[in-house]
């Protein structure tokens, strides 16, 4: 068996976000939606967890969609289609618990986005209605809309300025749909914390079951760290073993914020350092 994690093909989706499909057979044979993978590009370097954007067991391959926020990100999406990723591990995390039956709506983020294709394609191969809205500041950093929409019946495009679809955050379009009495029976959102926590507090009037994933929290992605402890339900978990995917009405955004911050000053100082500017 091929244990490598070759890079078959890249593609920039925006200047900064890039698309890597990966040949990494042993990852993509037990592969699930909601699952991660964690990569290293250098011997020195650090593990960063990004999600599963798609996978084919049968190619044996893991498409990934990686965002440069530091150095190792930067390095990652400066790889070319032939090179390998030294460190390419998974699938980790838990499967997420999809519904049987009604009508999903999905919401991707920024670069969350990615994360939500293999939901919506899992939900339709079992008979879920889906309807997607995915939003970004602008037009030019809306990604994979195009792919979205092959797996939903109904896809929403959000913009903060309007250059594409709906004026306004994803939350708006959603509270929209809600009153036209679009009947949805579940909820799944991934992306920024602050559109998360927004989410959450919109279907929580509603009473709209609602799932987040916390992986903006990850740093280690096994649990050892615990850089990633959360708060939901009033007890203690891991985002990367338990999760990411949790409750998001039983989520303690307070908590989950500060987490977020921990590691700010360091992250800031390895970007300078990289000359990153950020």
């Amino acid at each position: 068996m091929d244990t490598t994690a070759r890079i078959i093909s890249k593609r920039d989706l925006t200047d900064v976000t890039k698309l890597f499909v990966v040949h990494a057979p042993l990852v993509a044979r037990n592969a699930a939606p909601g699952q991660f993978v964690i990569l290293r590009v250098a011997e020195t370097g650090e593990r960063i967890p990004i999600s599963i954007t798609d996978f084919s067991r049968a190619a044996g391959t893991i498409t990934i969609v990686i965002q440069v926020v530091g150095r190792t990100s930067a390095l990652a999406c400066a790889l070319r289609p032939g090179d390998e990723f030294l460190d390419f591990a998974g699938p980790l995390g838990q499967e997420v618990p999809l519904p049987a039956a009604g009508h999903t709506v999905l919401i991707g983020g920024g670069f969350g986005t990615g994360a939500v294709f293999p939901l919506a394609r899992e939900l339709r191969s079992r008979g879920v209605r889906v309807s997607s809205i995915v939003g970004a500041r602008t037009r030019d950093l809306v990604i994979l809309d195009d792919l979205l929409a092959t797996q939903s019946d109904e896809l929403h495009v959000c913009t903060d300025d309007g250059s594409l679809g709906y004026r306004g955050f994803v939350t708006g379009r959603l509270e929209e749909l809600l009153d036209a009495g679009a009947g949805f029976t579940h909820c799944f959102a991934v992306g920024p914390m602050p559109m998360m926590r927004a989410v959450a507090s919109a279907t929580r009037r509603r009473g709209l079951p609602t799932m987040v994933s916390l992986d903006p929290l990850m740093v280690d992605g096994t649990g050892m760290c615990g850089g990633c402890r959360v708060s939901v339900g009033g007890k203690s978990f891991f985002a990367c073993v338990d999760g990411p995917f949790f409750d998001a009405h039983q989520v303690d955004f307070d908590e989950a914020d500060d987490r977020l911050t921990t590691y700010e000053e360091q992250e800031k100082l390895a970007c300078k350092l990289a000359g990153l500017g950020r």
